[in-house]
């Protein structure tokens, strides 16, 4: 499957537009639930969708590009989840002790994939195959993003919230990702949450406004 930029012929500037879009995206995810996007055809997909194929070639040149954004927009809204989850337990807390805020979040995302377990491990594995260089930096700098912010309100040092952004989402990306392609039925979450925590413990000890 050859790599490929994130190319969508018509942005849906109108709500109708926009309907058809997400509901390409929706058919697909729910088709992705059942077997590899490999054996998905775009007939499936539109026929799910309720729109005819040439639909489909308004808004998408080919499956790939669905495919490309489709991954782009699972991240975002992971992000989005991760970053509601941080705000609430800021909210909730009037003392925050930056260890167990970022184990209670941590573990927050790992229950947000184990709950679509394999949607997270096509995506991982759709990602390698699918997703052109820039649309995977674009991701990456959406991830390293959401992480500076959750951690702003406790590290007020620029320097240090990049750097731990950094290798937080380097430890957690690296661990649930080759845990799920190499196992997309992987089954030892509480040891994953486990050794995330102690992978990142150095960095967290190197924050000195802790």
């Amino acid at each position: 499957m050859k790599n490929s930029e994130v190319q969508v012929r018509r942005k849906p500037r109108q709500s109708r537009a926009k309907l058809t879009q997400e509901a390409l995206q929706e058919s697909f995810v729910r088709l992705l639930h059942e077997r590899s996007a490999a054996e998905i055809t775009i007939r499936e997909i539109t026929n799910l969708a309720g729109v005819g194929l040439g639909t489909f070639y308004e808004y998408f040149a080919k499956k790939e590009d669905l495919l490309a954004l489709t991954i782009h927009l699972q991240v975002k809204q992971h992000a989005e989840h991760l970053k509601s989850y941080a705000q609430q337990q800021l909210e909730l807390s009037t003392v925050v002790e930056i260890n167990r805020y970022i184990a209670t979040i941590i573990q927050f995302q790992l229950q947000q994939i184990q709950a679509q377990q394999w949607l997270w491990a096509q995506t991982f594995l759709l990602e390698r195959q699918v997703s052109h260089i820039e649309t995977y930096q674009k991701s990456y700098s959406m991830m390293l993003q959401m992480w500076q912010q959750i951690f702003a309100p406790v590290i007020h040092n620029a320097e240090q919230q990049l750097r731990l952004a950094l290798n937080l989402h380097r430890i957690s990306y690296g661990f649930i990702s080759q845990s799920l392609l190499i196992n997309p039925h992987y089954q030892d979450w509480d040891a994953l949450h486990t050794d995330i925590s102690l992978a990142i413990q150095p960095f967290l000890a190197a924050v000195s406004d802790i």
